[in-house]
């Protein structure tokens, strides 16, 4: 199979639109991150993004909808929490998981009596949807576990060969997945930290309880290892002493012949004298937008050691702690 990479021209974005409602795989872009698309009705096609992804079955799916109205199609209720949710916050960078409904197949879920709805604000993304017709699953198009695309290039060099196009949109805005919000429960609970801060949106609706962990996928990037590069990540604790660990860490992996490279934000990144440092902003939203990016020039330039400045769970900043620790695989220094 070859694999086509599609300008967004309204042409081309009408022609993606037919290949996802005829039951094959689109890459498209949102603001968060690029989605790899199928109708959310037809299990096959669903299948078909777990075996080009490599993801595990039990991983549930996010369904990407167009129309808010939508919702009311695929959920089974919808709590008055999550209707003032969803008219705050969409479209955005979030998820709302709903009880399903049984049009929705069970391979969409992961096996769950939920379903997790998104309404993205990018509008090449939300022309493709309305344009197929249906409701479209769509985890990030890339390998399994690896780090999530934010450009069309990261899905070309994942999955060329293994879907039939990628409809190119630019770079994403925000760089990390959408934030979900369980409302099947009683009280709003958190399942991932994203691309809207939770303080935002306990705001509008109030306490919004954190799920740490869970043994079952809840949603995606709860239970299986992600966001990592090939490279061994490490993450640097927030704390007085952070430069110098950082520091040390580098000199360590480079006295054992490792190439390392040191990420850190904009205020740290002249401290480490004639280290290697990539900038990641000069806040968290910044650091965010860049992270996955930075992961991926990792191994394109073959380093084997990334250091990474951590920061404090709070704002964006929650959201780049999670993708940090599960990058490192709990590696802190």
């Amino acid at each position: 199979m070859d694999t086509v990479i599609y300008k967004a021209t309204e042409e081309n974005i009408k022609k993606c639109a037919e290949i996802i409602k005829n039951g094959g795989l689109v890459a498209f872009p949102t603001e968060t991150v690029y989605g790899l698309g199928a109708n959310a009705l037809i299990s096959k096609s669903v299948k078909d993004i777990y075996a080009a992804k490599g993801r595990p079955s039990d991983n549930p799916l996010i369904v990407h909808i167009a129309d808010k109205r939508t919702v009311f199609e695929i959920a089974k209720t919808v709590p008055p929490l999550a209707l003032k949710f969803m008219e705050a916050f969409m479209p955005g960078p979030v998820t709302a998981v709903l009880p399903k409904k049984s049009i929705v197949p069970d391979v969409v879920t992961g096996g769950l009596d939920t379903v997790a709805i998104r309404m993205p604000q990018n509008e090449i993304a939300r022309t493709l949807i309305s344009l197929s017709g249906v409701p479209v699953c769509a985890p990030s198009a890339n390998t399994s576990g690896k780090p999530s695309p934010t450009c069309a290039k990261h899905v070309y060099f994942d999955l060329n060969g293994k879907i039939p196009a990628i409809l190119d949109g630019g770079d994403c805005t925000v760089g990390v997945e959408s934030t979900v919000i369980d409302f099947t429960a009683g009280a709003p609970r958190l399942l991932r930290a994203g691309g809207m801060p939770v303080e935002t949106i306990e705001k509008v609706i109030g306490p919004v309880t954190v799920v740490r962990n869970s043994k079952v996928a809840l949603c995606p990037g709860m239970k299986y290892k992600h966001y990592s590069p090939d490279a061994d990540v490490f993450m640097a604790v927030p704390g007085k002493d952070i430069k110098q660990r950082m520091a040390d860490a580098f000199d360590k992996a480079e006295s054992e012949g490792k190439k390392a490279v040191i990420i850190a934000m904009s205020e740290l990144k002249d401290s480490f004298e004639n280290r290697k440092v990539w900038d990641a902003g000069k806040d968290c939203e910044s650091y965010a937008h860049n992270l996955f990016a930075f992961l991926r020039k990792a191994d394109d330039e073959k380093y084997s050691v990334v250091i990474c400045q951590g920061v404090e769970e709070k704002g964006m900043g929650a959201s780049v702690y999670n993708r940090l620790i599960k990058a490192a695989g709990g590696k802190t220094i």
